[in-house]
């Protein structure tokens, strides 16, 4: 993976004055769209949409330094009026375009290269499951997308939850993990940034008939790569699902095969806020 996000890197620059659709890039290192962006996210802490813009602003930065023509620039950059690149530029450097010979100022984005850099060595457990198809079934809602800490809102959703609605759960139950699992899809940024909300589902994994007392979420067979982690709750769970993005899938032989992922959490009995959990992401294997 690495050499393919160097790669990818070398399209972007080689494209600044173009217009292209950011789709291209993960074709042309032949990496699925959303595998790419995702681990560019998990890797950078931004859209490859914010990078590509901050790059594009900050060439344009170099050539108004240079004594370019505003409008030169602006549409050299991609930016089809003035007002667009205007306001653009003033939210990124916080002065006007008219500015930047005048007052010298300069804001630079580098070229981002991406090297490995081997630290701790704590091993990463997991395992490869093929799974066919079946249904989540359980109670869901829209929350807002939040990658650390408590969710009160997914706290809400679990305490809503009926008696009724947990025993029809417990008799559907028929597909492993026999546990009760919660289920993150239908992110407004596609997991690509905390922002939004997405749609959480608690239930369980079942093949049966489902009543109209309880949501349900159809998914397709599927590898899955399940990461078992045992430790402080949530700390642990969140810690190693950021892992698996910013280290598992830059040396596995698998990428991203859907933007959901599912996981359960059984605490300990003896340790306060220490549990056991799992984490099952689907994957598809990648064909070089």
């Amino acid at each position: 993976m690495l050499k393919e996000l160097n790669d990818a890197m070398e399209y972007i620059e080689a494209h600044l004055e173009d217009e292209f659709l950011l789709e291209k890039i993960s074709e042309h290192i032949n990496v699925s769209d959303y595998h790419f962006r995702k681990i560019f996210f998990a890797l950078t802490n931004m859209t490859l949409n914010e990078y590509v813009k901050n790059r594009r602003l900050s060439e344009a930065n170099k050539g108004l330094l240079q004594g370019a023509q505003v409008t030169d620039i602006a549409y050299k950059y991609g930016y089809q009026s003035m007002d667009g690149f205007t306001r653009a530029f003033k939210k990124w450097t916080g002065i006007l375009p008219s500015q930047v010979a005048k007052l010298k100022q300069c804001k630079f984005c580098q070229k981002l290269q991406f090297v490995v850099t081997m630290k701790g060595g704590t091993l990463m457990e997991y395992k490869i499951i093929e799974k066919p198809a079946f249904i989540f079934a359980g109670v869901s809602k829209r929350v807002p997308l939040q990658f650390e800490g408590v969710n009160n809102e997914i706290l809400k959703l679990a305490q809503s939850i009926t008696r009724e609605q947990k025993e029809e759960m417990h008799q559907l139950q028929n597909v492993e993990p026999y546990e009760i699992v919660n289920v993150s899809y239908e992110s407004d940024t596609n997991f690509l940034e905390e922002s939004g909300e997405l749609t959480h589902l608690i239930g369980v994994l079942t093949t049966n008939n489902i009543s109209n007392n309880l949501d349900i979420f159809p998914v397709k067979a599927h590898t899955w790569a399940v990461f078992p982690n045992e430790g402080i709750f949530p700390f642990t769970l969140q810690d190693t699902m950021a892992r698996i993005y910013s280290e598992w899938f830059m040396t596995s032989d698998y990428e991203l095969a859907e933007p959901f992922s599912f996981s359960f959490t059984k605490m300990g009995e003896k340790k306060e806020n220490y549990a056991y959990s799992e984490i099952w992401i689907p994957v598809i294997k990648k064909y070089r």
